[in-house]
């Protein structure tokens, strides 16, 4: 599937409408180890503003920022009905070196592989070759009239 989004608040609503779909089992269903989403996109491509809109879609409160220095940020899922317990913000964007080990030493496998959990990886294509197979892929791409293109896909 693919996307055009010409704002900021598009591209939120779009990461909205996804979770809720999700979550209504319209768009991917969990397995045993949780939803994993790898998202693809140059620096400033609306990765981190899909996020926003897509733990919103999720109902869960707290400020979504971007976990760049700390890697990782956990969430409870907010909506009582929902399956998935615990939302998972991941930014790979400052690993350089080694990065599969580094993925491997703090423990984040463990967290893409936890039921109920929903992992979102940013700057996933570092660990293409450690993401679990039923990882759905979200590419984000700048137009040239500072649209964005957005393209949902299993890899």
């Amino acid at each position: 599937m693919e996307f055009v989004t010409k704002s900021p608040e598009a591209t939120k609503k779009l990461g909205r409408k996804l979770a809720v779909d999700l979550i209504n089992g319209q768009w991917l269903m969990a397995n045993d180890s949780g939803v994993v989403i790898a998202l693809v996109g140059d620096l400033g491509s609306g990765k981190t503003t899909f996020v926003q809109g897509f733990s919103e879609g999720l109902e869960i409160k707290q400020r979504i920022i971007s976990p760049t220095f700390i890697l990782m940020r956990k969430y409870n899922c907010s909506d009582p009905g929902s399956e998935h317990e615990d939302f998972y913000h991941i930014d790979l964007y400052r690993l350089e070196e080694n990065i599969e080990a580094e993925v491997r030493n703090l423990g984040l496998e463990d967290v893409w592989n936890t039921k109920n959990s929903i992992v979102v990886i940013e700057w996933a294509e570092k660990i293409k070759d450690i993401l679990p197979k039923n990882t759905v892929w979200i590419t984000f791409k700048v137009l040239e009239d500072n649209s964005r293109k957005i393209t949902l896909n299993d890899q």
